[in-house]
């Protein structure tokens, strides 16, 4: 199981100061994550893509690029690249150019997005949610195979032959479809043989297996082999010395985003109690102590039937810089190494 982080590069309050970091330094501290995830021998690192003042990654590919330049191991993919409201052309150069830039450590992973600001300031119509991400997944899936194609769309020009340059370094690059909850997409993904990243933000991880075995089904009847059908899976998680640590570091930031997006959604106000009950045994949560998330890690393997890679959700609105990368530290160094260990042991 390879191990990641994934960051949304919300807008941080330093807790012990109240003051909100300017957007430079924020997006700086970030490239240290990525940089010191690399040095921890972490295997992914992602980054989101949002189109909303409290955030920061409106254009990931740059942060990314930025990240290449200062790390020489880690996998550096979007997480997710809101492909519906967006140009598979430029999509597939940006992600091309990012590729060169690093070596072949490049990877997408494309999805719907779960906000809606992207349509509107792209002049596109909610109401083709679906068809709009169908369609240019064909097309992003195609310029990945080919550098002359010959396409035609609803929402895009035709394209006639002409080449799409640059092309990457790996022979082809790594495209991932993220998933929340819907079937129709777990057999989308399937379907296609596209690698499968499922966000899971609430509730037990088992519940997600009839989804997993749905994606995995497809995938067998379209005639893909089962290596090609991996599993990810993307989820709250950060380690502390102790439960009580990582839990207190983490729930004030998290209170804040939730009643924030609450509000806009209905949502209930954060619940201490619910979000304890998450972080135990049985909920969605890898947010804990290094032997806590090392068990929470093999039990998500063993449950959802084998996952490939499993990254952790770690954006804190609230959460000192340096708290950040000592808990990349024992992600990297203790965690990870721990949970392949284990693994190993039960020979898978």
């Amino acid at each position: 199981m390879q191990i990641g982080i994934d960051s949304f590069a919300a807008t941080i309050t330093d807790p012990d100061t109240g003051i909100t970091l300017p957007g430079a330094d924020r997006l700086n501290h970030l490239i240290e994550e990525i940089e010191r995830a690399d040095e921890a021998g972490l295997d992914s690192f992602g980054v989101g893509e949002h189109h909303r003042r409290e955030y920061l990654d409106a254009a990931p590919a740059i942060i990314l690029a930025a990240a290449a330049a200062r790390t020489t191991r880690i996998r550096l993919n979007s997480a997710v690249t809101v492909l519906s409201a967006d140009d598979p052309v430029r999509v597939f150069q940006q992600y091309a150019t990012l590729d060169l830039l690093s070596r072949g450590r490049a990877e997408i992973v494309v999805g719907r997005g779960s906000f809606v600001e992207a349509y509107p300031l792209f002049g596109l119509h909610l109401e083709d949610y679906d068809a709009l991400f169908a369609e240019k997944l064909d097309l992003l899936l195609q310029l990945r195979d080919q550098t002359h194609v010959r396409w035609q769309g609803r929402f895009r020009a035709p394209l006639t032959g002409q080449g799409v340059y640059p092309r990457p370094h790996q022979e082809r690059l790594p495209i991932w479809v993220g998933v929340g909850g819907t079937p129709a997409s777990f057999i989308r993904a399937g379907t296609l043989g596209l690698p499968l990243m499922v966000a899971i933000i609430g509730g037990e991880f088992r519940r997600f297996r009839p989804l997993v075995d749905l994606y995995r089904r497809a995938g067998a009847a379209a005639g893909h082999p089962e290596e090609a059908l991996r599993v990810s899976v993307h989820a709250f998680g950060f380690v502390a010395q102790t439960s009580q640590a990582a839990r207190a570091a983490f729930y004030p930031g998290y209170a804040r985003m939730v009643d924030t997006i609450g509000r806009e959604r209905g949502w209930p106000p954060a619940s201490r109690a619910q979000f304890e009950a998450e972080c135990g045994p049985s909920g969605a949560y890898l947010i804990g102590s290094v032997q806590e998330v090392v068990d929470k890690a093999v039990h998500v393997h063993e449950v959802l039937g084998g996952v490939s890679r499993l990254t952790f959700q770690m954006t804190n609105v609230a959460l000192a810089h340096d708290r950040m990368l000592r808990a990349i530290d024992l992600l990297g160094g203790e965690v990870a190494p721990r949970v392949r260990e284990r693994l190993a042991q039960l020979g898978r």
